[in-house]
């Protein structure tokens, strides 16, 4: 199902800029923005900052796709748009909103008999089932029904009673859906119940786009993002022992925290900053509780450092769901992976970090704008 098709219009598109001047128009001087923000100086002359970088964009999973590279040769420039074109293969398997997608076919006839699924997709689905037994629920990919309860009730101006609430709940939970190893089917045990990749599937693009740039002999040194949100960085960037990216202020978008330093690691953030509404005099984010149905409260953004994409991306809706100590439980438990957890400030605009599993020498904190990191 994921094997390789013939590249999108864009790709050509991309592959001209890749002689002559065109190819040094995609250098930009002076400091680059990586994912949000390739850092810039914040407070002490020690955090690393970001130099000249190439990169190439496409548009896939309703978001933006960029592989960022050093400067260098035309060679990796065109490994790296091959990369991007099998982004675009996976958002057309995984996707819920093509009716001839992979996953489409399996939402329509699981519940009735046991549907066959090509072995990388069964391994996704059997990941996605252990990180939901691993987080005890919190990131479970059957919760589309509760999403598209939330989000029609919004359209309409109102909240979901707590009956339409338990009818979605009937038929969500992992435990609904049966994976055979063996035979690499998967059947569903009751109607109503579906699958959804939005929780994970930008990480695991990024990790098959890693897998492909490497597999392709590709540049030592890159940073992928997709979306701005779900990150993978390889190699260093500008002498720094690593890739320098922003973590963003969840209260202040337009301001940075801080800078973390990622090499060989996977960073995704999750955040009801900005995706809310306000019903009732009552703040409601767009984070639900795939367990209760409900808004998660209390916690403003998650960010995860993982080996891969996949994790990370999952691991951070979870650990917003699960809040400080139940995320930090599941660090201990998992091993080789981190979290900085960002609660509601208690009082003023400062905001008190909560950093598990993250070395010191990792973070660079802006003192102006958090109490103290812990």
């Amino acid at each position: 199902m994921f094997a390789r098709k013939s590249p999108d219009p864009s790709s050509s598109s991309r592959r001209e800029f890749f002689t002559g001047i065109s190819a040094r128009r995609y250098v930009a001087p002076g400091v680059e923005r990586i994912a949000d923000r390739l850092a810039e100086p914040v407070e002490r002359s020690a955090v690393p900052t970001g130099g000249d970088t190439v990169r190439l964009t496409t548009r896939a999973m309703a978001c933006e796709f960029t592989v960022i590279m050093n400067p260098g040769s035309h060679e990796g420039m065109m490994q790296a748009s091959d990369a991007l074109d099998l982004v675009h293969t996976l958002d057309h398997e995984m996707t819920v909103y093509r009716e001839d997608s992979a996953l489409s076919r399996i939402n329509r006839a699981a519940a009735g008999r046991d549907v066959p699924v090509e072995a990388r997709l069964f391994e996704l689905l059997n990941g996605c089932r252990d990180l939901c037994h691993a987080t005890h629920g919190a990131f479970d990919p059957t919760s589309g029904p509760l999403i598209a309860l939330w989000q029609r009730c919004r359209d309409e101006g109102r909240i979901p009673t707590q009956e339409q609430i338990e009818a979605c709940l009937e038929v969500t939970g992992m435990q609904h859906v049966r994976l055979d190893a063996e035979a690499k089917t998967i059947r569903f045990d009751r109607d109503g119940t579906e699958l959804n990749l939005g929780g994970i599937g930008k990480g695991y693009a990024l990790d098959q786009v890693r897998q492909c740039l490497v597999e392709s002999g590709g540049p030592d040194a890159w940073l992928v993002h997709g979306g701005h949100s779900s990150l993978l960085a390889r190699g260093e960037h500008n002498a720094t022992g690593g890739w320098p990216v922003g973590i963003g202020n969840p209260l202040f978008t337009d301001r940075r925290l801080g800078t973390i330093l990622l090499r060989d690691q996977a960073m995704a953030t999750s955040g009801s900053n900005v995706q809310f509404f306000r019903q009732g005099g009552r703040r409601y984010g767009h984070i639900l509780d795939p367990r209760t149905g409900w808004p998660v409260e209390g916690i403003l953004s998650v960010s995860v450092v993982a080996a891969d994409a996949a994790t990370a991306d999952a691991l951070s809706t979870a650990f917003f769901v699960l809040g400080v100590e139940n995320t930090r439980r599941c660090c201990d438990n998992l091993g080789d992976v981190g979290a900085v957890v960002i609660p509601f400030p208690q009082r003023g605009r400062l905001v008190q970090p909560v950093v598990m599993g993250i070395p010191d020498e990792q973070l660079f904190w802006d003192t102006d704008q958090v109490v103290q990191s812990c």
